[in-house]
């Protein structure tokens, strides 16, 4: 089976979700992004022990310094599930996209009317980048 999720969601896949780092989730966001959910595998099933811990903790960091330099921590999150839950895969992604609809294009892209750079009015090029563990 085949899974659907919107189009503008970019799967970036590691060996592990411990391999994300801070800087790979603000560079999302300096590259156009407008949010970000790192996918990992279920709280204490790791297979590189505790990759998951270690990404949970740098998402929660990235929120914090997104919150403080306006753009919004809530931009970013982190979900935990196996591989066997493609289909919950597809609903957060879904989710996530909504979430960022509402939450209008990140702050800091270029032509973005809130920096006062051109109209993004007719634009709807949410992008929601997002790691994966490799199973």
């Amino acid at each position: 089976m085949r899974l659907t999720y919107p189009t503008n969601v970019k799967v970036l896949k590691v060996p592990c979700t411990g391999r994300v780092d801070v800087i790979h989730i603000l560079k999302a966001f300096e590259n156009g992004a407008d949010g970000v959910y790192v996918a990992g595998c279920l709280e204490g099933e790791c297979h590189y022990l505790v990759g998951n811990l270690r990404a949970k903790k740098r998402v929660g960091y990235a929120k914090q310094l997104l919150e403080e330099c306006g753009i919004g921590g809530e931009r970013v999150a982190m979900y935990n599930l196996s591989s066997a839950q493609g289909q919950r895969f597809a609903a957060i992604a879904l989710e996530m996209t909504e979430k960022i609809r509402q939450l209008g294009p990140n702050p800091m892209k270029k032509g973005s009317r809130v920096m006062g750079h051109g109209s993004r009015e007719n634009e709807s090029q949410e992008q929601v980048a997002r790691t994966e563990a490799k199973s």
